[in-house]
């Protein structure tokens, strides 16, 4: 069974770079983005996960530099599944097989995080597609966790927002099992391989995704009061999905009055 899965998931895999071949060379940025998302969609299917977003209201979708918790690999295809958004992803992602390839194709940018130096490139480029009015993705953390708790966020990459006097936009990634738990399976974490976190997941089936998008912040002058805003405000998020874990998906309100809440779900083939 875990075969059959993993074989449907590798064929989804060919099939993006098929479509990012074939379809996105003369497709509109529009048409490039929904086919991302719809396609994005499918692989959380194909991973036993759905995709329940939480305050969409408040989502921004030009020149904003959006960062968030870092769980797992899995989270790069729940933001997309929301709204595609490009990254900035250590380099060794490039190098993977066939996820490598298709990062590169969709603007990633890739960080050598063992050079000091690369941080101060990768902020001027990310100033700069910021100014432009586009979307860029990070996680601050700089690493992966369980998911139960953040690591504090490096303050580095948010001096971008403060340069290019673009709003930060928070958001929060928590999973959830059938019992309504928490579920630590998608964390990629310690000396985790991908192949190991992928069987520890289709164990765990189903599995929700849950995105909470926080209220945008202005930039300030100060990338590091930035940097603790922007956690507080995830931390904040995190806490309330915790709160509200094994509550039905119908319910859409909470102590700040409404929240929209959406799910994003494709048939299963």
């Amino acid at each position: 069974m875990f075969a059959f899965r993993k074989a449907r998931i590798f064929g989804h895999l060919l099939h993006g770079m098929w479509t990012v071949a074939t379809r996105f060379p003369n497709a509109t940025p529009q048409v490039c983005m929904e086919l991302n998302r719809l396609w994005s969609v499918e692989m959380l299917c194909r991973c036993g996960m759905k995709l329940v977003v939480h305050n969409d209201h408040a989502r921004l979708d030009s020149g904003a530099l959006v960062v968030g918790n870092h769980v797992s690999w899995i989270d790069i295809y729940v933001v997309n599944a929301w709204r595609p958004t490009p990254f900035v992803s250590k380099a060794e992602v490039r190098q993977w097989p066939l996820v490598g390839w298709l990062a590169q194709q969709l603007d990633t940018i890739f960080l050598q995080r063992e050079k000091r130096s690369d941080a101060k490139r990768i902020m001027h480029e990310l100033s700069e597609r910021l100014a432009r009015g586009e979307l860029m993705c990070v996680f601050p953390e700089g690493t992966t966790s369980s998911g139960t708790d953040l690591l504090p966020f490096h303050s580095n990459l948010f001096q971008a927002a403060v340069s290019a006097s673009r709003p930060v936009q928070p958001i929060c990634l928590m999973y959830e099992d059938a019992n309504g738990r928490q579920s630590a399976a998608p964390a990629y974490i310690d000396d985790l391989t991908l192949a190991f976190t992928l069987n520890a997941m289709l164990r765990d089936t189903p599995l929700t995704a849950h995105l909470y998008v926080c209220d945008a912040i202005q930039p300030g002058a100060d990338r590091r009061v930035l940097a603790k805003e922007a956690q507080a405000a995830v931390e904040a998020a995190l806490r309330r999905m915790q709160a509200g874990l094994g509550a039905p998906v119908a319910v859409v309100s909470d102590d700040a009055g409404a929240v929209a809440e959406f799910e994003a779900v494709t048939p299963r083939h």
